[in-house]
């Protein structure tokens, strides 16, 4: 009892900071070969080698993130304007349609109501960015012990899991593949389509196209929507002032070029990942999100494949073994 309640207390009160955890386990598994590499063989010194490999995480995280912020930042209150753009962009199209079908779609209330929840979600995304910061902070804390123990670390969880070792050894390559697919996969992904949308919006001539781009690198990472969350009301933007050829070539590229894009990519991971199944994938991604935040873009579909994993590996330690045992009795019988 104790042991269970002490547990709790500490889980409850050190959940803030799993995703950290799980950000530093992201970033060991990305670097434990180079780190193993570079002190076994190179011989090089724990303590500064994982140092260097985490000044260059830094960057390669940080510098992006950075960038990303800062181009959306000095968009803030562009955003918060532009959202009532929007709000009366989908006033004048739902208008239009109501006179020319006479049948009410939406009252004005219902769509003032999506303004606010749009220009009230921005706030807390800046308030988000100070606790990325935090996390991230913890996250290079934790990930430091990580790479300076990896040997010891490894060793010790691979007694400490009560299978057999080549179910460990299925178990650990399953986390591997998901995480290094996931983590480098999902941003790469995010990235190129954003690239992709940013030609298309400076042919068709969308105003302000980086922050439209910033828009689609981010909601490219969510599933199932994705960067249809930037194309789509770009769209009614454009056909609320008129421009309905714009509007309409707009959804074919994005429908069209940046959702094949995004599944061309997609597949190409899946192959190397082994396939995880779409459903797992989303399951995944809806979990993930709400349990650990930002980083649950990684480890939602990994939790789903693990408990998959596990029910097999429970079905190949224990039930063979019965049916083995049950053999034998009619055997000697």
């Amino acid at each position: 009892m104790l042991i269970a309640l002490l547990g709790l207390l500490l889980f409850l009160e050190l959940y803030v900071f799993l995703p950290a955890l799980l950000g530093a386990i992201t970033l060991y598994i990305i670097m434990r070969e180079w780190m193993f590499h570079l002190t076994l063989k190179k011989k090089w010194r724990k303590s500064l080698t994982a140092a260097m490999l985490m000044f260059f995480a830094l960057i390669i995280i940080l510098l992006p993130i950075g960038v990303l912020i800062n181009m959306l930042s000095a968009k803030v209150t562009f955003a918060i304007q532009h959202s009532n753009e929007l709000i009366t962009a989908l006033k004048t199209i739902v208008g239009d349609i109501e006179k020319k079908y006479d049948v009410e779609i939406v009252s004005d209330e219902n769509i003032n109501k999506l303004g606010n929840i749009i220009s009230g979600g921005i706030p807390k995304m800046l308030g988000f960015t100070f606790n990325i910061l935090g996390t991230i902070f913890f996250m290079f804390f934790i990930l430091y012990f990580m790479l300076v123990n990896g040997r010891a670390m490894e060793t010790s969880i691979y007694e400490h899991i009560p299978l057999r070792d080549e179910n460990v050894a299925k178990l650990g390559k399953e986390v591997r593949n998901m995480v290094l697919s996931n983590a480098v996969g999902i941003p790469v992904i995010a990235v190129l389509q954003g690239v992709v949308a940013l030609i298309g919006y400076l042919i068709i001539g969308v105003k302000e196209p980086w922050f439209w781009f910033v828009v689609t690198c981010i909601t490219a990472m969510l599933p199932v929507v994705g960067a249809a969350l930037a194309y789509v009301p770009l769209a009614l933007i454009f056909f609320a002032n008129g421009d309905t050829g714009k509007g309409i070539f707009m959804l074919i590229y994005g429908f069209g070029v940046i959702g094949t894009v995004d599944n061309f990519f997609r597949f190409a991971l899946a192959k190397k990942i082994g396939n995880i199944h779409p459903l797992v994938t989303v399951f995944g991604v809806i979990i993930g999100i709400s349990l650990f935040g930002f980083i649950g873009l990684i480890f939602g579909p990994l939790l789903i494949s693990l408990f998959i994993l596990l029910l097999k590996i429970y079905s190949s330690e224990f039930i063979t073994k019965q049916r083995q045992v049950h053999h034998h009795h009619h055997m000697e019988n």
